[in-house]
C-alpha cells in the first residue's frame, strides 16, 4: 500500500481535504458565503470556489466568515460553472428534491466517504445552489451524484450555510476513517473538462446522425450522460470514444451524396 501512494502520489487522512473545492452557485446573500468559509475552515477546508456571486466582496460576507477571512481572500470567482470545476475528477451537487431521471444519490455521510476517497487522487467538487432554488437541470447534469441531507418531516427547509457545515462535518469525519485500499494502478477518471468535450461532440454527431430530435433531444442527452458517468471512463477512454465519433463523422461525410 505504501508503494501505490508514492507510485500515484495519493494523498490520505485530512491531507485530501484541501483536494475538495466547495463550489457556490450564483449566492445571493453575501452573508453565507462568509459563513460558508468559516464552515469549510473549522472543517478542515479551503478551496472556495462562487460562480457569478450576486455581491462579493463585501463587508457581510467579511463579518461572518469569523476567522476564515483568508479563504474569502484566496475564494476563487467564476463568471461560468465550468470553469470553477473543469479540473474536477468527480463532482456531487446537492439537491433538496427529487428529479424525474434518476442520478446516483447518496445521504451526506456516504457522500463524504465517496468524496474522501476520490479526493485522495485528483480534485473533488462539491456544488451548492442558489439559496431559493438550488442547481437546475443543467447544472446537475455536470455533477455525477447527487447528496441529499435527510431531514424532519414537518420542516425540510436548511440554510446554505448549515448545508454546507453538516457536509463539510461529514468529511472530516470520513477523513479519520482508514484509507481504503486500492489494489493495483486504476487509471484516474477524465476530468469534467474532459467529459464535458465528449458530450458535446457526441450531441452533435447524433444530432447530424437524426438521432437525437426535438423535443426529446435535452432528455436523452441527459440519459446518456448517465449511462457513460456510470462507467467512471478514464481520460484516456474519453479519447478513443472521441476517436471513434471523429472516425464516424468523417465517414458519413464522404459517403453522404452530392446535391445536384
Amino acid at each position: 500500500m505504501n508503494e501505490y501512494r508514492e507510485k500515484r502520489g495519493t494523498l490520505h487522512g485530512a491531507a485530501v481535504l484541501p483536494q475538495i473545492r466547495v463550489v457556490l452557485v450564483e449566492p445571493s446573500h453575501p452573508g453565507n458565503i462568509g459563513a460558508t468559509a468559516r464552515a469549510m475552515k473549522v472543517m478542515g477546508l479551503t478551496q472556495l470556489a462562487l460562480v457569478r456571486p450576486r455581491q462579493f466582496p463585501h463587508p457581510d460576507a467579511t463579518a461572518l466568515a469569523s476567522g476564515a477571512e483568508d479563504l474569502l481572500v484566496d475564494a476563487q470567482v467564476h463568471a461560468d460553472l465550468q470553469d470553477a470545476i473543469g479540473d474536477c475528477q468527480r463532482v456531487y451537487g446537492t439537491t433538496a428534491r427529487d428529479r424525474h431521471i434518476q442520478w446516483p444519490q447518496l445521504d451526506a455521510r456516504q457522500a463524504a466517504l465517496a468524496m474522501v476517497t476520490q479526493a485522495a487522487q485528483a480534485p473533488v467538487a462539491l456544488l451548492f445552489g442558489r439559496e431559493s432554488s438550488g442547481l437546475s437541470n443543467a447544472e446537475l447534469d455536470l455533477c455525477q451524484t447527487l447528496i441529499q441531507i435527510p431531514t424532519g418531516d414537518l420542516y425540510h427547509s436548511l440554510n446554505l450555510a448549515q448545508a454546507v457545515q453538516i457536509i463539510a462535518y461529514e468529511l472530516q469525519m470520513a477523513s479519520r476513517s482508514p484509507t481504503p485500499v486500492v489494489d493495483g494502478l486504476p487509471e484516474l477518471e477524465a476530468s469534467v473538462a474532459d467529459r464535458e468535450g465528449f458530450y458535446g461532440q457526441l450531441q452533435t454527431v447524433l444530432l447530424a446522425s437524426g438521432f437525437l430530435q426535438a423535443p426529446r433531444e435535452e432528455h436523452m442527452m441527459r440519459r446518456l450522460r448517465r449511462l457513460f458517468d456510470r462507467a467512471h471512463p478514464s481520460r484516456n477512454e474519453v479519447d478513443i470514444l472521441r476517436g471513434i465519433l471523429t472516425e464516424i463523422s468523417r465517414w458519413a461525410t464522404r459517403t453522404a451524396p452530392e446535391e445536384d
